[in-house]
């Protein structure tokens, strides 16, 4: 097999591994590969489930994580909450109910105030509430009806999400992976040198100085870094109409991508007043207009607080990511000067944490077998002629100021895993937001938990194809969705009876 070195082009920091089961030797370049059934790059919500679940199936799993903490967004970022929406029934369930064991950590939510019915002078955007009343199983649906409209009583009534505390929800996750006794987890590290060549990964040079080898890669990086580091082919922007012939997409491609957010945290205090800015921030806004606020409580009583969107895609990409950072926070600041000054009831708050790491909605994708796309959205289930969803998903078409698209689905919809099989590739998978989407596809199909199961379903095929000895793209349909159900992942609607008393049983 000819192999050629790739060259990772992305910026990687200085790395120090730190291990859960060993630790990198400084030797460790020149001794042998270590072999895996399985590596998995990029440990958010994707990566997640891919390394649990093979590992679960008995196989090797190597963790990479370039940052210190796994989790990605919803650790980093902040984005500590699942959004109301099918196909969560998998990990996340399980996730939720470890999270219930420690006070404070995990609460469902519902809605409080929002400018759609108290308008603009009652709350700046959107709140949500903690709502004991609420379980996890009243999470697990978006859509509406074919013939019902989604209005107000519909969203108070069906809309409700999960929040958890970022240091417990991470903590939880390396406690899973941890226990099962076949998993390596490395962080602050990632890959350098890709061997790819014949459809096929060869091995890894890390950044930590190590050489591996695996049977089968996971991409979770989120805008499938491995995947291009190997030569995939990759999407980016917004696909002219013609190029799937996507109804609500523009006539000429575009490189719109949806915008970025800086979270923060605030905290209750006594006193009330308002907080100063920082020496050369305005109190103006100078990038256009303020946005709107998505409050989210915490089980403790503070909130989580998402400017929709805090910068648009185009600027993210345009300006790089340590000088977007940077003016995020400048608009944070003032952001929250214009909230303090309109809406007195937040000097009685004062911003306690602003999240390490943007809030990245969309960057590359990666061409896969199938690409998902508005077609699949607008059919859902019952006209989709796809022997192997793998998940299924039901959030709104929604670009965060990139444009294009928009409205509640009907129904919902079914992922292929062949939008996990990059184009031409036999030992790789992509479970993450740069999986085989079309841009409007990827604006209703990139949240945590979807990705989550996406994860899962990755993992479940790695072990599938090693125990048949068959390449990944070879892997049975009709064999992976037979174990993802037997791991209680929603595959159908409307949801069977037993899945139902089983997400009942908190």
């Amino acid at each position: 097999m000819g192999v050629s070195r790739r060259q990772f082009v992305g910026t990687v920091g200085a790395a120090v591994a730190q291990t859960c089961l060993y630790q990198g030797s400084a030797h460790a370049a020149q001794s042998a590969p270590k072999h895996y059934d399985l590596v998995v790059v990029g440990i958010g919500s994707g990566g997640f489930g891919a390394a649990l679940a093979g590992a679960r199936q008995g196989l090797s799993v190597l963790c990479l994580e370039k940052a210190g903490a796994i989790g990605g967004n919803a650790v980093r970022s902040g984005v500590t909450m699942w959004e109301p929406g099918v196909g969560g029934t998998g990990f996340p369930f399980q996730i939720y109910k470890r999270l219930k064991a420690t006070e404070n950590a995990v609460a469902v939510y519902s809605f409080g105030r929002h400018v759609w019915w108290v308008g603009w002078e009652g709350f700046p955007g959107g709140e949500h509430v903690v709502d004991p009343v609420r379980r996890y199983v009243d999470t697990l649906r978006r859509h509406r009806s074919r013939d019902t409209k989604v209005n107000h009583a519909f969203r108070k009534e069906h809309w409700h999400g999960v929040v958890f505390e970022p240091d417990c929800y991470e903590r939880v996750l390396r406690a899973m992976l941890a226990e099962i006794g076949r998993v390596t987890l490395v962080t602050d590290a990632t890959f350098d040198v890709v061997e790819a060549g014949d459809g096929r990964i060869a091995g890894l040079q890390l950044t930590n100085g190590e050489r591996i080898t695996a049977g089968a890669y996971v991409d979770g990086t989120g805008g499938g870094a491995l995947c291009k580091a190997c030569g995939c082919e990759m999407m980016y922007g917004q696909e002219a109409r013609d190029v799937f012939d996507e109804p609500s997409a523009p006539a000429e491609s575009n490189d719109r991508i949806n915008g970025v957010t800086l979270i923060f945290r605030i905290t209750p205090t006594e006193e009330a007043r308002v907080e100063p800015l920082p020496e050369g921030v305005p109190e103006t806004c100078w990038w256009g207009r303020f946005p709107a606020m998505s409050a989210v409580q915490y089980p403790n009583g503070d909130y989580n607080c998402n400017m929709l969107p805090t910068m648009t895609g185009e600027d993210f990409a345009r300006m790089g990511y340590p000088a977007a950072y940077a003016e995020c926070e400048r608009r944070v600041r003032a952001f929250w000067r214009h909230v303090q000054t309109g809406w007195p009831e937040f000097q009685r708050c004062r911003i306690a944490w602003i999240a390490p790491a943007l809030g990245v909605r969309e960057t590359t994708r990666v061409r896969g077998e199938y690409v998902l796309t508005e077609h699949d959205l607008g059919a859902g289930l019952s006209g989709q002629q796809h022997p192997d969803v793998i998940t299924i998903a039901d959030h709104a078409v929604d670009r965060h100021g990139a444009g294009g698209g928009g409205g509640e689905m009907g129904e919902p919809y079914g992922v292929p895993y062949r939008c996990l099989i990059p184009k031409d590739f036999r030992n790789l998978l992509i479970a993450c937001r740069g999986a085989s989407f079309s841009s409007l596809a990827a604006s209703s199909c990139r949240l945590s938990r979807t990705m989550m199961q996406l994860g899962q379903a990755a993992g479940t095929a790695a072990a599938l194809a090693r125990g048949a000895s068959v390449d990944l793209p070879q892997v049975p349909a009709d064999r992976l969705r037979a174990v993802l159900r037997e791991q209680r992942v929603e595959l159908d609607w409307p949801r069977s009876a037993a899945l139902d008393a089983y997400l009942r049983r908190e």
